[in-house]
């Protein structure tokens, strides 16, 4: 039923269970999961936690940074004929769209598979509740400081297609000083963290 989206009704034969007794052990099984992980993955940071990425942000030169974040086209190799045309990227490959949050030791704390027809990281972003807190004033009280700037909220490292708000940081596209070299260079290396995180997911 998780993997294909398919009603109690589909697979009562196959799993030679009643309909209620299905509907009871996908409850649990369920259940069983998210009390198994909850307490440490795919949950909003404590403060604990947020002082932690903190510290870690402004160690590598970046006040403010919580974590990096990015998509990867999950290919979906038992994909349903059904929704194949649904499903299917740019290279004709049936796959679904991961959105994760990964800090600096690989923790996810933010995972979304992208629903159906969505083809890049904005049309995923446009769906995803990563941002559901901010947007009801729920936001971490973050400050930090820059050139003797003050600036508050947190931020993301991430690629350039994500839009022009505040709280993403994105690379300098062709940096010419220096300065703006340098800036790039550690910018694009930290953006690895979640890029390793989906290289670990995949191998595993």
């Amino acid at each position: 039923m998780l993997a294909y989206g398919a009603s109690a009704e589909q697979v009562d034969e196959i799993a030679r269970m009643g309909k209620s007794t299905v509907l009871e052990c996908l409850v649990r099984f369920c259940d069983a999961v998210e009390n198994l992980y909850t307490r440490e993955y795919l949950r909003k940071p404590t403060p604990r936690d947020l002082q932690r990425l903190l510290q870690k942000g402004e160690a590598r030169g970046f006040p403010g940074m919580i974590g990096s974040i990015d998509c990867m086209h999950w290919q979906w190799k038992n994909c349903p004929t059904a929704w194949q045309g649904e499903y299917g990227n740019r290279k004709g490959q049936k796959s679904i769209i991961l959105e994760a949050v990964a800090s600096f030791d690989c923790w996810v704390w933010h995972a979304f598979f992208g629903v159906a027809g969505s083809q890049n990281d904005l049309n995923v972003l446009g769906q995803s509740p990563v941002f559901d807190e901010v947007l009801r004033g729920h936001s971490p009280q973050v400050t930090y400081q820059i050139n003797n700037t003050v600036y508050s909220g947190a931020y993301y490292l991430s690629d350039g297609i994500y839009p022009r708000w505040t709280t993403f940081v994105k690379t300098i596209p062709n940096p010419q000083s220096e300065k703006e070299r340098n800036f790039a260079s550690f910018q694009e290396g930290y953006m690895k963290d979640v890029e390793r995180c989906f290289g670990i997911l995949q191998a595993r």
